[in-house]
């Protein structure tokens, strides 16, 4: 109504309106996707939950698991070096995957549960996570700079003496602040995105079967943008799911281990930069595969390899359950 040229009214309504439905869509499809639980492989059968529940030992209770995960594409293991296992929901953990303690749920590639959402963001939604958070950063910087000259007007008595001017003074102020909150936000994720990372990776990194990794699911920039975003461009500005992959399976980024290497709990007595983890032969899955580029053949480790591996050493530590 302030606004005297037609065309400013024309253009500013437009895009008001566009960065307004693609914030209000972005947010609800954050809101409303319910968040990915890992499939019926993943869950333990009825015997193998009655031989668990009768085992009295850690290491008898790991061979179990080990039965059970044998033909599951996981990689990752407890700090003690253990298969990771969630005793609430009775299913191993597929790789990235998390107990949340607010869903009561197992949720695939957990990022955390976010209370303005009232949801879980994880593989399900967090692309409808990364878009909320730019429309919305977007259409608040929109409102405020829209709003900034008569924002000035207001303190040099250039505005008409009636109320809307208190409302162009409190629209600029909250439009501003939420700016800022935003894009700090916003940024963090930006980053999480190019290192290929979760909020609780970054603090705990995950742990493979001989090693502490945090970059072990990088992939470089280009390849982990697109695990998020998909390989079709032009649904990445839109709140449609195109993620790649399953949630349950990753590609890593894989080089040659020493053989002779001592296995060390967790792996936390990490070799140097050039070595990395020892991987059981199970291959990605046919969604995952072709993020590589390369031809890295996955060795060849039979079940009496695994039995003495990374953790074994002590029963007491096997069972260790993560969130």
């Amino acid at each position: 109504v302030t606004m005297t040229n037609i065309g400013e009214k024309v253009v500013c309504l437009v895009a008001y309106h566009i960065f307004f439905m693609l914030f209000v869509w972005s947010y609800w499809k954050t809101i409303f996707t319910l968040p990915m639980n890992p499939s019926k492989e993943f869950h333990l059968s009825y015997s193998d939950k009655e031989s668990l529940e009768r085992e009295p030992r850690g290491e008898s209770q790991q061979e179990v698991l080990r039965r059970a995960a044998k033909d599951l594409p996981i990689y990752t293991r407890t700090m003690s070096g253990a298969i990771r296992y969630c005793d609430r929901c009775h299913l191993v953990k597929p790789d990235r995957c998390h107990h949340c303690s607010v869903c009561d749920k197992c949720i695939l590639k957990m990022d955390h549960h976010c209370p303005w959402v009232n949801n879980c963001v994880g593989f399900s939604n967090y692309k409808f996570f990364l878009l909320f958070l730019a429309y919305s950063l977007l259409y608040c910087l929109f409102i405020a700079a829209t709003d900034l000259q008569y924002f000035i007007k207001f303190w040099t008595n250039g505005l008409p003496d009636t109320q809307a001017k208190f409302h162009i003074m409190f629209l600029f102020f909250a439009a501003a602040m939420f700016s800022v909150s935003l894009s700090s936000l916003f940024g963090y994720h930006c980053w999480l995105v190019s290192k290929n990372k979760s909020t609780l990776e970054v603090f705990r990194a995950p742990i493979f079967r001989h090693r502490t990794d945090k970059n072990g699911f990088s992939l470089g920039f280009s390849k982990n943008l697109r695990q998020v975003f998909g390989d079709e461009k032009k649904y990445w500005l839109l709140p449609v799911f195109s993620s790649l992959g399953d949630g349950c399976s990753f590609p890593t980024c894989l080089v040659n281990q020493d053989p002779e290497q001592a296995s060390t709990p967790g792996g936390l007595n990490s070799t140097s930069k050039n070595e990395s983890h020892l991987f059981p032969a199970k291959p990605l899955r046919d969604s995952q595969s072709h993020l590589l580029t390369d031809t890295t053949s996955w060795p060849d480790i039979g079940a009496k390899a695994d039995k003495g591996k990374v953790g074994m050493s002590n029963p007491a530590l096997t069972m260790e359950n993560e969130t």
